[in-house]
């Protein structure tokens, strides 16, 4: 029976030391190998020179660097990019490049789908296929870098498709190549992890590993949150905000806080009582809250809130002491916009 070739990439440095330790080779084989993929962008082993020839012939034969194909891309009137990726399975994922000046964002799936079904987003409708493998999620950065130069990724999100804490083994590991040094080197606070409020993983990541942290929140009572996001029934919002308190107890970085996602959304959550409730919620945790305008998409009767109900909604909160801002739209005539996407072009 043949044995199925190990797809390195995607793999964090603990993981390559111990493949090769297992293999007969020298653990600082995972440090060579993580320059020649990350810095390097190598696509072959034969590219990479500082291996040995009988090295090179064992990873031909045994490991693979395989990843997401290029099936689709848009680009926005705004500059952002969208690009539809085929897996091996032909299971589909979409990835965004937001560019602003001297920086850029990188916004990525972790699952094809989602299984959460939260009723005011395109990719919930699109069901849910399987979670993604590191290699497809780090592919996401690889096959981007590339399509974007002489532009950089300074930011990463995982805020695409997916719940990344329903993937956490693989989310886990793309982290750890992103921080790396031999890895894409990014500061800690540039890699933010998007979450509805899978409590129990926020609680492991705070421990696992040091990134940011933004909440998808959307209403302040149970009761509204619970018809848009049907995981509140589990993990209701009591639950989830002790959870934020404890994601940065003790943190000793005064610039670390959550980012709170809110989409504003047409006589649903944009009224003047879920801004007084979201205020109280609030007011013991550092916080910033992004207001985003939502996003329609076809199959889905929600509608963005008026400019100047998001204007009120924000003042109240500036001026109840919390930090807020309004996110600027980008993507919108691409559907690459927040919760936006949906495997399809």
């Amino acid at each position: 029976m043949k044995t199925e070739k190990k797809n390195l990439i995607g793999l964090s440095r603990q993981s390559l030391e111990r493949y090769f330790i297992e293999n007969g080779e020298k653990k600082y084989r995972a440090v060579q190998l993580m320059s020649w993929l990350y810095q390097k962008q190598a696509t072959s082993f034969s590219q990479m020179t500082n291996f040995s020839k009988k090295s090179i012939e064992f990873l031909e034969q045994n490991a693979c660097l395989d990843e997401p194909k290029i099936i689709k891309k848009q680009k926005s009137s705004d500059g952002t990019i969208k690009i539809l990726l085929e897996l091996a399975d032909q299971n589909l994922i979409e990835t965004v490049f937001i560019p602003e000046n001297n920086r850029g964002t990188l916004c990525v799936s972790s699952q094809s789908g989602c299984i959460l079904d939260c009723s005011f987003c395109a990719t919930g409708f699109s069901g849910f296929a399987r979670n993604l493998t590191a290699a497809e999620i780090i592919g996401q950065y690889r096959l981007m870098s590339e399509l974007i130069q002489p532009a950089v990724i300074s930011n990463v999100v995982f805020m695409g498709m997916g719940e990344p804490l329903l993937n956490y083994k693989a989310v886990l590991e793309t982290l750890a190549v992103l921080l790396d040094d031999n890895g894409y080197n990014h500061s800690k606070r540039r890699v933010t992890v998007s979450t509805v409020g899978v409590v129990p993983a926020m609680d492991r990541l705070r421990s696992d590993i040091d990134v940011s942290l933004a909440v998808s929140l959307h209403a302040a009572d149970d009761k509204l949150r619970e018809k848009l996001v049907p995981l509140n029934k589990k993990y209701p919002l009591n639950d989830l905000i002790q959870a934020c308190h404890r994601f940065v107890k003790n943190e000793t970085d005064r610039k670390k806080h959550i980012v709170i996602e809110y989409a504003m959304i047409k006589n649903v959550n944009d009224d003047m009582m879920q801004a007084k409730k979201l205020v109280k919620l609030l007011s013991s945790l550092q916080v910033k809250v992004n207001l985003i305008p939502y996003n329609p998409f076809s199959g889905c009767d929600y509608q963005t809130s008026d400019e100047n109900v998001i204007r009120k909604f924000a003042d109240y909160l500036h001026n109840k002491g919390i930090r807020v801002m309004i996110r600027r739209t980008r993507g919108l005539d691409i559907n690459a916009s927040c919760g936006q996407l949906a495997r399809k072009f």
